[in-house]
């Protein structure tokens, strides 16, 4: 649990954003029709009409859920229209979605730091642009507000006495004897209303929006009128929420922690926690967590806005409930082909558009096992690095399965029956793309880029019989056998959650372990071969000039060298059309009668050390 006990008089202008039937909306903005009738977005499984995954407001008041399937939901509102999730490669695509929510996001990011929470959720920090409005222009002094922030539901606010509610909210807006932190919410009531106004204008969406001094209490209040409302929590109110607030609605706390709070200490609401103190709840659930607990019964929250505007990771899943659960390796691979196929997609745009390029490869697997008496156990998650390219992700994807699978079963109890295996099933697969990082700019930079430095260097983890297999020659599903995926152990340690792979491929000669390594690395880092001749040119004019040509001689007898016939082909087969057609051009020029390729002349020559470990 985060950690974090600022002072309680806390004075930041925090706002969530939350999209209404985001995917409703997505869907209506294409048919304009649809709007203001019953809707839900269904997932592509046709099965009872398929499940519903968002949806509509007008649909919610007959009713429906989001727990139903299509046919109930037309039992409940017979003129509901049930529009379709698109679907690609097998499985719900979302990157309409994300391309909407993108949208929205530029909107929001004008006015303060923005982090991107999901696809249809916003954070925004606005303190600062509060603290300039409070400056420059005070909310006590306007004498027209808008009045969409007049709508606004501040808690607290006495409404019950039949005054006009918007007029209550003007006179909050302007009062001249309320404290700084007040009359900064002031202002971000205005602020977040004029950028729900530019969302709908500019996108046709309509958002919520809950503001408050940190991002718990903004999101706690987002969801609390909805649809195309904001909620404010004033500081002298945070109390009263919290006191009342069920304590499984407590992000963070719907699961197990939720459930021990209140079974073992008897907390139901929030406000239950402030009876213990903080040593007592430290004692019972650590240090780090009883502290956590301590702080947002009080509903202090330090943690910051990150700034985000890009995802920090990619994944693609796909689960398999009941029946549908995998049962042979080669369904598994044909699956997994699919969630690579569409996470390098997204790998290559967030290169092509945001220059930014990730590290880390993860697989997470749900398994089960019927004749396993600890029929729980997890199947372990397994990491690598990154290598782009949409093959590179497929084989390594599979790898890092067979070796979870390996450890799954032949720690667990796994048993074959003859040439079959049976007794597991796969419920749930997904492949993640981490640690994305942008790419450095300028030729300096892309030279030190490629600089070798081992710990962030690997080939493919397969072994000699992994190379040679193909997804085309496996068995047809239920026929596969369990030799097929206990075949001899690469030499690869995959302790812990990212596990790192470092060996060569076995098999192969040093020359072309180097080549495959330069391969991968070249193609992972998305540099055109245009911008290495930029460096080849600088460093030849700077040798020319310079006492460099003295020990030009010594350079050549560290670059490594090796002869172009004996080059796989594979190695510029696998590259971009464009890149073969400039690595062709450069590298034909330098064979010669003997077959001879000049030293320090070569690609190669710019990726090898030149100081020596």
């Amino acid at each position: 649990m985060p950690v974090a006990k600022p002072e309680s008089c806390d004075s930041r202008v925090i706002a969530h954003i939350d999209m209404d039937c985001f995917y409703v909306q997505v869907e209506q903005r294409k048919q304009p029709q649809l709007r203001g009738l019953p809707t839900a977005v269904v997932q592509y499984n046709e099965w009872k009409g398929g499940a519903l995954i968002a949806v509509s407001y007008e649909a919610r008041k007959f009713g429906v859920k989001r727990s139903m399937r299509g046919e109930e939901a037309k039992e409940v509102c017979p003129q509901i229209h049930l529009v379709q999730v698109p679907v690609a490669r097998g499985k719900a695509d979302l990157n309409g979605y994300r391309n909407a929510g993108s949208e929205v996001v530029s909107i929001l990011a004008r006015r303060g730091r923005c982090e991107r929470a999901s696809i249809d959720e916003v954070y925004l920090d606005l303190t600062d642009a509060a603290e300039t409005m409070l400056a420059e222009a005070p909310p006590q002094h306007l004498e027209a507000i808008d009045e969409e922030a007049l709508k606004s539901h501040i808690l607290g606010l006495n409404n019950e006495d039949g005054s006009d509610v918007k007029e209550n909210v003007r006179n909050w807006i302007h009062r001249c004897n309320a404290d700084h932190r007040d009359k900064l919410l002031a202002c971000g009531i205005l602020i977040v209303a004029e950028l729900r106004m530019q969302v709908l204008k500019e996108t046709e969406f309509t958002c919520s929006a809950g503001i408050a001094h940190n991002k718990m209490l903004a999101k706690l209040a987002s969801g609390m009128n909805k649809p195309a409302q904001q909620t404010v929590v004033p500081f002298s109110s945070v109390q009263g929420l919290l006191n009342s607030l069920p304590i499984r609605k407590m992000k963070q706390l719907g699961g197990k922690l939720g459930m021990s709070l209140q079974i073992d200490m008897g907390v139901n609401t929030v406000g239950d926690l402030l009876q213990f103190s903080e040593e007592k709840l430290q004692e019972r659930y650590g240090l780090n967590t009883g502290t956590w607990l301590w702080n947002i019964a009080r509903g202090i929250n330090g943690e910051a806005v990150e700034g985000r505007l890009l995802p920090k990771s990619h994944g693609s899943g796909k689960t398999f409930p009941g029946p549908r659960a995998l049962k042979t390796v080669s369904a598994v691979q044909h699956w997994l082909n699919q969630l690579c196929e569409e996470l390098s997609e997204r790998l290559c745009s967030d290169l092509d558009q945001n220059k930014r390029i990730a590290h880390t490869l993860t697989l997470h697997v749900r398994a089960y096992k019927s004749s396993d008496s600890d029929s729980q156990k997890k199947f372990p998650s397994k990491s690598c690095p990154l290598r782009y390219g949409t093959a590179k992700i497929q084989e390594d994807a599979f790898n890092l399965f067979q070796a979870g699978l390996r450890e799954y079963i032949g720690l667990y109890g796994g048993k074959s029956e003859g040439s079959h295996y049976s007794g597991w099933g796969i419920t749930s697969l997904s492949v993640s793309a981490s640690k994305i990082v942008p790419i450095p700019s300028g030729t300096c930079s892309i030279a030190k880029y490629f600089h070798w430095q081992t710990s962030s260097h690997f080939s493919s983890i397969q072994s000699p019989e992994n190379l040679r297999m193909d997804a085309t020659h496996l068995s047809p599903p239920g026929n596969e056998s369990y030799s097929e995926v206990n075949l001899p152990e690469p030499k690869i340690d995959f302790s812990g959650e990212e596990s790192w792979i470092e060996d060569t491929i076995p098999g192969l000669g040093l020359q072309e372990q180097k080549i495959n390594v330069w391969k991968d690395e070249f193609q992972s880092r998305g540099h055109s071969l245009a911008e290495l001749n930029e460096v080849e040119v600088a460093e030849e004019n700077e040798r020319s000039s310079c006492s460099y040509i003295r020990d030009q001689d010594e350079r050549r007898r560290e670059a490594w060298s090796y002869n172009i016939d004996e080059i796989d082909p594979s190695v510029i087969d696998e590259l971009p059309t464009e890149i073969q057609d400039e690595i062709q051009a450069w590298l034909q020029p330098r064979k010669r009668p003997n077959n001879i390729v000049k030293r320090g002349s070569t690609i190669s020559h710019y990726f090898s050390p030149t100081k020596k470990s």
